[in-house]
């Protein structure tokens, strides 16, 4: 008997290859989706500029940041490393590197759920729903951070327990389980949060898988740090720098927006309610919510979001999308046979729905980059104005960072303000929030201003000439509301 259907018939003629037309559709619309957002002319505005142009650079973030004298090691050590080897095998330059971490990391997040799935389907329709509900997850899908890679490894495991839940945890299970963890950490970075995943099988009652997961994240934690050839300080950097970023931030306006407080996102349990009523009403063949590590994690993600929005964003929503996709799962195998035409006239229409709802360009989320501006050294207009070589460029902007290191990669001087404030030395950490606190007065930039060197640069936001306030400085308008501003040169 086919799938989900009473119907005796035999497979006949080309119903047949249904099943193999509809994940090759899921596979290739998944695929067109970025290629088309970056075919606008999209580019990020944050890590993936630096990421690139840092590949490009070969130089160590000390030789691109003022840093703290006690600064040891790159967090994300892993993913930069192999964006320089892609550099040096490709020679691609910084804007094809991004495209390349934009496309790739798009694609692995958004095939991970299709190997595991009897209908491929099903992840479509969860992504309609988390993009429906979940408006910047398209957008963060398209940052081409490494954080995409955990996103992956989340949902594999979270994707094997909900195959092999009923059974103990095997050694093939376990190694996965290592690889994707160790992985996930190598290249992104934060191997403490995955305690989260550990807690939620236990608060499942999935005691054997628990403790199976906190040994895995063990020996993966193990096995990323080993890798980096720093193995302790790897682990305690970036225990330290997440510590700091919570204790040194003393207003929420200065932490980065992934890592304020979310605001109360209801819809979340709405799907969940409609998951249950789904449940009820199909008589689903689902384990209960309370035995689920996806809802306890989901549950957790949601509750802490409003500590800390990236708790939701990074863990919260894909254990919820895991969850949704297994029911999904359930539900179309059940009601719609295998190979049926009609199961591909509706894989058809949610294939055409999620390029549509995606790739749309809605307030210009995908165009934005358009009518960026950027400060070049190639720029005649600007000849003496950028800063000389070993000279710093002092800006309270960290947009202002990645986009300038992403258009000069190799030039010669180092930036005050990087990915992560809290990496500058105390004293102009304190500078930049003042600067920050007091909407960028004069008198916030003084600290700065005492210490610039003929070779450093000041760059600052105004409507007009700031001479008339900054008067310790000579000012050049640079592009849009930017002026640059030096030591006054002495005349002969």
């Amino acid at each position: 008997m086919t799938e989900g259907c009473t119907d005796t018939a035999e497979t006949s003629g080309a119903n047949r290859y249904v099943p193999l037309v509809v994940f090759v559709l899921t596979l290739l619309v998944l695929l067109v989706i970025p290629l088309k957002i970056i075919g606008y002319g999209y580019l990020p505005r944050d890590d993936a500029l630096a990421d690139a142009a840092k590949a490009v650079s070969g130089k160590p973030w000390q030789e691109i940041l003022v840093l703290k004298s006690d600064y040891k090691i790159d967090n994300h050590i892993g993913w930069h490393t192999f964006l320089r080897q892609v550099y040096l095998v490709t020679k691609w330059d910084d804007q094809t590197l991004v495209l390349f971490s934009l496309i790739g990391l798009f694609t692995l997040m958004a095939w991970s759920a299709l190997p595991w799935l009897q209908r491929p389907e099903a992840w479509l329709i969860t992504l309609l729903l988390a993009l429906g509900v979940e408006t910047p997850l398209a957008g963060r899908m398209m940052l081409g951070r490494p954080l995409m890679i955990s996103f992956f490894m989340l949902l594999t495991i979270l994707f094997l327990w909900q195959k092999r839940g009923a059974s103990p945890p095997g050694r093939r299970d376990c190694a996965l389980m290592i690889l994707c963890m160790a992985l996930a950490i190598l290249l992104h970075g934060v191997w403490y949060f995955w305690v989260l995943l550990v807690a939620a099988f236990f608060f499942a009652r999935q005691c054997r898988w628990g403790l199976a997961a906190a040994g895995c994240w063990m020996a993966g934690t193990i096995l990323a740090a080993v890798l980096t050839g720093h193995p302790v300080i790897y682990l305690t950097e970036a225990w330290l720098q997440a510590w700091n970023v919570i204790g040194r931030h003393s207003a929420q306006s200065t932490l980065a927006t992934e890592l304020r407080p979310g605001g109360s996102n209801y819809f979340p349990l709405l799907l969940v309610g409609g998951l249950m009523i789904l449940r009820q009403l199909a008589r689903l063949p689902s384990r209960p919510l309370n035995a689920d590590p996806a809802f306890w994690l989901a549950a957790m993600g949601w509750v802490l979001g409003h500590q800390a929005e990236r708790f939701w964003d990074d863990w919260g929503l894909p254990a919820l999308m895991a969850l949704m996709t297994g029911d999904l799962d359930l539900l179309l195998s059940a009601r719609l046979p295998a190979d049926s035409l009609k199961r591909l006239a509706v894989a058809g229409g949610l294939a055409l729905t999620a390029y549509v709802v995606t790739t749309t360009d809605v307030d210009s989320r995908w165009t934005g980059a358009l009518n960026a501006q950027y400060l070049t050294q190639d720029d005649p207009e600007l000849a003496g104005w950028l800063p000389e070589a070993g000279g710093i460029f002092y800006k309270a902007d960290m947009e202002f960072f990645f986009n300038t290191f992403y258009r000069n990669p190799t030039a010669p001087w180092r930036y005050m303000v990087g990915y992560e404030p809290v990496l500058m030395p105390p004293e102009d950490f304190a500078t930049y929030q003042r600067i920050l606190w007091n909407n960028g007065n004069s008198e916030s930039y003084e600290p700065w201003i005492r210490k610039m060197r003929p070779q450093d640069r000041l760059v600052v936001d105004a409507s007009g000439n700031p001479s008339g306030y900054m008067t310790s400085l000579e000012w050049k308008h640079a592009i849009g509301t930017m002026w640059i501003g030096r030591k006054k040169q002495t005349k002969n």
